[in-house]
């Protein structure tokens, strides 16, 4: 049984359709690309798995249970953790105090949230420390978040993700503003990722994940138009087409698949 699927998900804005009718499936523990031109749909896509929009139609599955209209903090208890294009962290903060486990509660177990907190500071601290370990950031934890690199914040919002013990991590354009030496960097520790829990990640530096992921979807124009073997996708005279165009792809007929890495 897949982690995750996806029957004939659609999401209209108006009328724009921005997904249409994506079957999608996630096996446990691999490591899905997912790439497509500029507005082919690859954002709303993660949205609508994450429960930040709900879809026109469709169903989403996770481990076996419907979940098409669970809330986005629900999912993540299940274990469907996301991180966004534009870094997501606490600028204000300290380092370690982004990995503060700050789940929704309701008034009724506020107190117990804040009791956690002011009883268990040094589980807190420990646990925050190792997360950042992970991610080669441990020696930034008392240090202000504003005062890192956008790449060393980048890996913070992934250690973000990582405390939460994803089941499926989904990477929403994770290298965008990055230079290459923090792409090298980012790209290591996601490698040590592979294999131990589920990655699904939208990039558009093709050449940067072509040998990290297993699989490889292409989107365009809100539909899937092709998925399989890396190397295979980026031979596909269809998928060269949607990035090139049908005119510039006669004019280049021959070109290799490097084209597109």
């Amino acid at each position: 049984m897949s982690l995750l699927t996806t029957s004939g998900l659609v999401k209209k804005f108006g009328g724009l359709t921005a997904v249409n009718d994506v079957n999608l499936s996630i096996e446990e523990n691999e490591t899905l690309g997912i790439i497509g031109p500029n507005g082919s749909g690859k954002t709303t896509l993660f949205n609508l798995l994450t429960g930040f929009f709900l879809p026109t139609s469709g169903k989403v599955s996770f481990q076996g249970r419907y979940i098409t209209r669970l809330s986005p903090e629900k999912r993540v208890a299940m274990g469907m953790v996301r991180t966004f294009q534009l870094v997501s962290v606490f600028n204000s903060l300290k380092v370690w105090e982004n990995l503060v486990p700050c789940t929704t509660w309701s008034n009724k177990s506020h107190y117990t949230f804040w009791k956690l907190l002011t009883s268990s500071a040094q589980n807190t601290w420990d646990s925050s420390r190792e997360a950042l370990k992970l991610v080669g950031l441990e020696n930034y934890a008392n240090a202000l978040t504003a005062e890192l690199s956008y790449g060393d914040k980048r890996l913070l919002e992934i250690a973000l993700s990582l405390s939460l013990k994803p089941k499926l991590l989904l990477l929403d354009e994770p290298f965008s503003g990055l230079s290459d030496v923090e792409i090298l960097k980012v790209l290591k520790l996601l490698k040590t990722l592979k294999g131990k829990i589920t990655i699904a990640i939208i990039e558009h530096k093709i050449s940067a994940i072509v040998d990290f992921v297993d699989r490889l979807s292409v989107m365009n124009e809100g539909r899937l138009i092709c998925e399989g073997n890396p190397s295979e996708v980026l031979r596909d005279p269809l998928v060269n087409e949607c990035y090139w165009g049908k005119e510039e792809m006669l004019k280049e007929e021959g070109q290799s698949d490097a084209s597109l890495v």
